[in-house]
């Protein structure tokens, strides 16, 4: 009797490639996302520390701050600067390297970065470089960089990525808004018909509110500190009495473009990181109301998706275009907007001096801002893909009469106060004649011609339509440009 063969041992895709990635941001949608690569990943982490370093020791060295220290010269701090500027793959497996040693990441950047002044007279010949080594994390705290560096980085994420996405998104929305000012649309209210609008109006009160969001993100700051262990500049003093720490660290902190932070413990606060990401996921909040009123809108007919030559639709129901990038962006909104909650509430504590959950909180910013920023893209392309069905509309409205009834007992209110006779009740006339029913536009013009209203009164009401009792919905648009 032969034995059965053994099945083969099942690969371990996590030891296939790197490129096998655990998460959707790092896998299926990671071309979407890259651009936050270079600002929120563990590398971009680490050439901000480095950059830190650097221009830490070159403030250091240019304002004399500790005695006896060389001011360096022009070629020697562009050869500092390169250090950052061409920092890329080697230099992240060569910090990884140091790590292993270490366990301590900042740490592992102070000797790399040591080792580039001890590499420096091979590129610059005669240098003092390889002389001001203890100058490099002089007084700091691990915490004094990477404030400094997460301040940098989501900076450059909100300011050169997900700002630019966000107002290119709401501009197009804004522009559809302008686009179909004029087009008229049965409103529901409690999804029942209601007082006629323009598509625009709608489109324009969506824009409208993203606008409000991106003016809060755009006035949002980028705090930093540097003062040492636990916020008492007590090793600078020591070292260094006759420098004036405090004026030292503010313009460290503003030439690196982020506002000083006075008063801190060990870390910055991270109130400002706080108040951005609420505010970010706020803008989330409105995008997804936009989004859900959109799919509304395709499945009620108002607007038609082009079909994308070639695309399925559903794998069982050949006719469908389903709205998927509406879908889609709901879902990643409504993940990014948990993990900014999440950002917000948690980083705003820290027990007594310090402690470390900020430290792997702060590794999460970069999903919160890809979920996002994945969402926005998913609504861009919805919104490219869609076209409005003015014929369905124009139906809808001509089938529903009965919403002329607020304009008719409006106009008959007004007439009882300038004097005119029986007017009485208006409301409950109206409210009689139309609920639960569906009115023709003969009923609501014979109704109308009985009402003794004045000529000038009744002829206005008699031309009413649905399509033309939109008020100054179109006119409204106008504020978009405010």
């Amino acid at each position: 009797m032969t034995s059965a063969t053994p099945a083969p041992a099942r690969v371990s895709l996590a030891d296939v490639t790197p490129a096998i990635a655990l998460g959707p941001l790092d896998g299926r949608y990671r071309p979407t996302v890259a651009p936050l690569v270079d600002h929120l990943s563990e590398a971009a982490l680490n050439r901000a520390r480095v950059h830190v370093e650097v221009e830490w020791l070159i403030h250091l060295t240019t304002h004399r701050v500790v005695p006896g220290a060389p001011v360096l010269s022009d070629a020697e701090q562009a050869y500092l600067r390169g250090v950052v500027t061409t920092f890329g793959p080697d230099e992240v497996a060569e910090l990884a390297e140091i790590e292993r040693v270490t366990v301590h990441d900042v740490k592992a950047v102070e000797y790399f970065l040591k080792r580039r002044l001890e590499a420096a007279p091979g590129v610059l010949g005669e240098t003092v470089l390889p002389t001001v080594g203890e100058l490099v994390h002089f007084a700091c705290t691990s915490e004094d960089v990477n404030n400094l560096s997460y301040a940098l980085m989501v900076r450059g994420a909100v300011q050169e990525v997900w700002l630019p996405a966000a107002t290119a998104l709401t501009d197009e929305v804004a522009a559809l808004a302008r686009e179909h000012a004029e087009q008229p649309l049965l409103a529901l209210t409690h999804g029942q018909p209601a007082t006629p609008t323009t598509l625009g109006k709608e489109l324009a009160v969506l824009a409208h509110r993203l606008r409000r969001q991106l003016r809060r993100i755009g006035a949002d700051e980028f705090l930093g500190k540097i003062n040492g262990a636990t916020g008492t500049y007590g090793a600078h003093v020591v070292a260094v009495p006759g420098a004036d720490w405090q004026e030292v660290s503010r313009t460290f902190v503003e030439h690196l473009g982020l506002t000083w932070n006075p008063l801190t413990t060990q870390i910055e606060s991270h109130d400002w990181q706080a108040e951005l990401y609420a505010d970010v996921a706020r803008f989330n909040r409105v995008l997804h109301n936009l989004a859900t009123d959109v799919w509304t809108y395709i499945s009620r007919g108002v607007f038609i998706q082009i079909p994308v030559a070639g695309a399925t639709g559903s794998s069982t129901m050949p006719h469908k275009v389903n709205p998927i990038r509406f879908e889609n962006a709901e879902a990643n909104l409504e993940i990014s907007s948990a993990l900014l909650d999440t950002l917000a509430s948690t980083l705003v504590t820290s027990r007594l001096q310090r402690d470390l959950t900020d430290s792997t909180t702060q590794r999460n910013i970069g999903p919160a801002f890809g979920h996002s920023l994945l969402a926005i893209d998913n609504v861009r392309r919805g919104l490219r893909a869609l076209s409005v069905d003015a014929a369905l509309l124009e139906r809808e409205l001509d089938q529903n009469w009965e919403v002329l009834g607020e304009p008719v007992q409006s106009a008959m209110r007004a007439a009882s106060v300038a004097g005119v006779t029986g007017m009485e009740n208006p409301y409950e006339r109206l409210k009689e004649l139309t609920r639960g029913r569906r009115l023709t536009a003969d009923d609501m013009r014979e109704f109308i011609g009985g009402l003794g209203l004045p000529a000038d009164v009744a002829e206005r009401l008699a031309r009413l339509t649905p399509g033309t009792y939109t008020g100054l919905a179109a006119a409204l648009v106008a504020h978009l440009d405010d």
